[in-house]
């Protein structure tokens, strides 16, 4: 993707997501392996990962906004429409099989992190299939 203001603003804004993410995960994970926190502070500290991955969605939603290049904004998309479908559809299959007893549980917020690999098959997908072609 071409290097607009909006793709500058994005990235800026996703690279320091990224970044908090890995801190209050590795932050939270510390201090409830260690038994450092417990009532309403746990709840905080719990939340505080999930929030910066929140944010990765908010910006995502702000770059769609403002992109003026209609084309790189269409690309987006398309990119984040194969992630949710593919998100969607995975959690919706291990559901199923979940519910039946045919696999174990998985913890809810891997959806997330199928919802990103479902970017990078989108991205993968505009490369591949061009921007004239149908989803």
């Amino acid at each position: 993707m071409s290097r607009t203001p909006a793709m500058r603003h994005y990235r800026t804004r996703t690279i320091w997501l990224a970044l908090l993410y890995a801190l209050t995960l590795c932050s939270a994970v510390y201090c409830f392996k260690h038994q450092l926190v417990s009532g309403p502070v746990a709840w905080i500290v719990g939340t505080l990962p999930a929030l910066a991955i929140i944010g990765v969605f908010v910006a995502i939603g702000r770059y769609l906004v403002e992109e003026q290049d209609e084309y790189l904004r269409m690309l987006m998309v398309r990119q984040t429409l194969w992630a949710s479908g593919f998100a969607l559809s995975a959690a919706t299959l291990w559901g199923f099989l979940e519910a039946f007893d045919l696999v174990g549980h998985i913890e809810p917020f891997y959806v997330a992190v199928l919802w990103f690999g479902g970017l990078g098959l989108g991205r993968c997908a505009n490369r591949l299939f061009g921007a004239d072609a149908a989803l």
